[in-house]
């Protein structure tokens, strides 16, 4: 099990394929993604990676977690987030991780917080159909309707949907495919759309229904790479292959 990676939504556009199809893809950008701890089963219980991503103002940092950025030797980081990894899988910390973390064909699951829509009705909300255009119904067209029974059992019942809050909530979108990367400004592109805002961050991890790419470097795609040769060596031949065209 590999370590998933930190990255801010872009926005979307689309990519040409060589047959002349466009796809419509998400770019995400992966800034400064450190590794800035790592938990093992010997002192912590569990294997695990602690990952920052995005740059932090020192003096909006609190005093502890200056103290844990220093510790790693890096700058502080805007997000924060542990990723559970295998044994065999753990990283060591500073190390930087860069977009060819994953290849093109691969699936991941991608977690994000979706974005929120403020006091919605249940039409918009649920997608009820309302309530008659005629026959009676007057100023009502858009309301829910009855929410509960008669004297019994006398009251609503718990999670009936109704008008209220909607969005602003974790979600994750299961099997979404990876279509390209480009390593030297660190952006994946990511077949069809995520959950989330521009600017917003997203945990990215390989998909847990599909098997991991064949191609995908383990333990992980780090900038390093080329010098430990850590990642597989196919995705530079045509990165370069790329700016020379």
């Amino acid at each position: 099990m590999r370590t998933g990676v930190i990255a801010k939504k872009m926005g979307m556009t689309r990519l040409f394929q060589d047959d002349g199809r466009h796809v419509p893809v998400t770019v995400l950008q992966l800034e400064g993604l450190q590794v800035i701890a790592r938990r093992e089963m010997n002192t912590d219980g569990y294997t695990a990676v602690q990952l920052g991503a995005g740059v932090a103002k020192a003096k909006n940092v609190a005093k502890p977690q200056r103290g844990h950025f220093g510790k790693a030797e890096v700058e502080p980081k805007a997000v924060v987030a542990e990723f559970r990894v295998s044994e065999d899988n753990l990283l060591d910390v500073g190390a930087e991780l860069s977009a060819d973390h994953f290849v093109a064909g691969q699936f991941v699951d991608i977690q994000g917080r979706t974005q929120g829509k403020g006091f919605a009705g249940a039409m918009k909300r649920w997608n009820f159909g309302g309530l008659r255009a005629t026959h009676g119904v007057s100023v009502s067209h858009r309301s829910h309707g009855s929410t509960g029974n008669r004297q019994d059992p006398g009251r609503v019942f718990k999670n009936k949907k109704m008008a209220g809050h909607m969005g602003d909530k974790n979600r994750t979108q299961q099997n979404l495919e990876i279509v390209g990367t480009d390593v030297e400004r660190g952006l994946i592109f990511v077949k069809g759309s995520v959950p989330g805002s521009k600017g917003g961050w997203l945990f990215v991890k390989d998909a847990v229904k599909v098997a991991r790419h064949a191609d995908a470097p383990m333990p992980a795609g780090l900038k390093s790479a080329a010098n430990n040769n850590v990642a597989s060596a196919e995705p530079a031949p045509e990165a370069t292959a790329g700016q020379e065209g």
